[in-house]
């Protein structure tokens, strides 16, 4: 999630109800509307837990994303397969975006329940690309990226230790898949569900929407109390995703109704979406508007401008983000030409007004 959540103001989630209460123990499950299991599955980074979800579809169950390929993980859902789930297979898995989190065991469980992966184009896509790194030595095109961002020879070496490591969070992906995509309404357990697209987190990010009552399942693209990674990364220098990301939550402004229960991947579900969507578009422009002001003042690198967008410290283990939601400022200021971009002769990048 993003290294932004210190930021975060009171105010924008003051609006929120949590009508469910406490969230269940891990690989618990708890019902979260009619037709629909909530159950959380522990997860190995600062952020402790994820929402998965459980559609009733006929005499099994749609899974919406998976949790991560650990093998805790792998024993608590044996654990439900065995007992709370016993007889009734998973008949699809449905994943709303590539990240381990979300995706680490789609593997695992369609090759157990003999079903298929549900999932978007660009994130099948993007995920495989991912896990073709694993074991592969840090292309120099990354390093001259993080370079231009500011960092040190330290900071440079351990990116190199840790590239290729996304694919050891992931089970071996199914060789096909089911393509989902935006505007397309699909049947499970016979209710309708429209699929909701968006990006700027991940390159094509599907939420359901249930017709039938609004039951909303957002995944990371809107979360009640932290707001998701929006992030540029070495494969794409130039992109704006920032811009994307903020599309994204206007568009979710109109499609998704204002008394949605949503059913987020952390946290817990709540009432108030357009609340928390007015909330997350409102924190990025700010942000943006404090990061112009710091580049008045003198041209900053990357690193130079955490202070501008984040309240806590940034180490080294939150580097890699907090670099990536700076880029992504800098480039969304330099798309609306409140920015430019200069390159030092040794590689590094510097930003500054026009």
């Amino acid at each position: 999630m993003s290294a932004m959540d210190g930021l975060e103001e009171t105010s924008a989630r003051a609006k929120l109800v949590y009508p469910l209460g406490e969230a269940p123990l891990g690989g618990v499950t708890i019902q979260a509307a009619p037709g629909v299991l909530w159950l959380r599955m522990p997860l190995p980074f600062a952020l402790k837990w994820i929402n998965l979800y459980l559609l009733e579809d006929g005499d099994g169950w749609a899974l919406v994303d998976t949790g991560v390929a650990t093998e805790e993980t792998r024993v608590l859902w044996r654990a439900l397969f065995e007992g709370a789930l016993s007889g009734r297979p998973i008949t699809r898995v449905i994943c709303t975006h590539m990240h381990p989190d979300h995706i680490g065991l789609a593997g695992w469980i369609t090759r157990k329940f003999a079903c298929r992966l549900w999932i978007s184009r660009l994130e099948y896509v993007t995920c495989r690309m991912l896990v073709a790194d694993t074991g592969r030595e840090a292309p120099q095109d990354g390093v001259d990226f993080y370079r231009a961002a500011g960092w040190d020879d330290d900071t440079l070496d351990s990116y190199r230790v840790r590239f290729g490591g996304f694919g050891k969070a992931v089970s071996r992906l199914p060789d096909s898949y089911r393509r989902i995509g935006d505007g397309e309404i699909i049947s499970i357990g016979g209710e309708d569900w429209r699929i909701i697209t968006g990006c700027g987190h991940s390159p094509e990010h599907a939420c359901l929407l249930r017709l039938s009552d609004g039951v909303f399942i957002s995944g990371d693209q809107v979360l009640p109390r932290i707001s998701s990674n929006v992030s540029v990364f070495p494969t794409e220098p130039d992109g704006d995703p920032l811009s994307d990301w903020i599309a994204s939550c206007r568009k979710l402004l109109i499609e998704v109704p204002e008394s949605s229960l949503t059913l987020p991947a952390h946290n817990e579900p709540f009432l108030g979406v357009h609340h928390r969507l007015h909330g997350l578009i409102d924190s990025h422009e700010r942000s943006l508007d404090r990061l112009e002001k710091r580049l008045r003042e003198q041209p900053r690198r990357a690193i130079d401008c955490f202070g501008a967008l984040f309240a806590r410290p940034i180490g080294a283990d939150l580097i890699g983000m907090a670099s990536g939601e700076a880029l992504a400022h800098l480039n969304c200021l330099i798309g609306q030409s409140r920015a430019v971009k200069t390159v030092s002769g040794d590689g590094v990048a510097f930003y500054s007004s026009p």
